[in-house]
C-alpha cells in the first residue's frame, strides 16, 4: 500500500503523481517546474551531510512511486513527469556534491 500522503518531491505528494487530480498536462508539469525552481534554489545554501540526505531521500520517494509501473489505473503520464524532474534534482545534487573536497 503506498503513503499517499508522502511527500515524494519538495512539498508534491505521492497523491499528486498517481491519483487522477491534477491533470498531468499543464497542472502536474507546472506544479513540478515550480518546486523544481524552489529545491534548485536551496541547494547552495545546503551542508554536504544535507545534500547525502536529500540524495538518498530522493532515491527511495523514486522507489516509492515507480513500485507498481504497470498499474493501469495510476496515472502513467504523470508518473513519467515525476521521473523527469527527480531524474533533474538528483543530477543538480550529485553536481552539487561534487563540488565539496573530499
Amino acid at each position: 500500500m503506498l503513503e499517499l500522503d508522502k511527500k515524494v518531491f519538495g512539498t508534491i505528494m505521492t497523491k499528486e503523481v498517481i491519483g487522477a487530480y491534477p491533470p498531468a498536462i499543464p497542472d502536474t508539469q507546472n506544479n513540478f517546474e515550480k518546486e523544481l525552481i524552489n529545491l534548485l534554489s536551496e541547494l547552495p545554501s545546503l551542508s554536504k551531510t544535507v545534500l547525502e540526505r536529500l540524495l538518498e531521500e530522493q532515491k527511495i520517494a523514486e522507489v516509492h512511486i515507480n513500485n507498481r509501473p504497470g498499474a493501469m489505473a495510476l496515472a502513467q503520464d504523470k508518473i513519467q513527469i515525476f521521473n523527469v524532474f527527480n531524474q533533474k534534482y538528483v543530477k543538480a545534487i550529485k553536481l552539487k556534491l561534487e563540488s565539496y573536497p573530499n
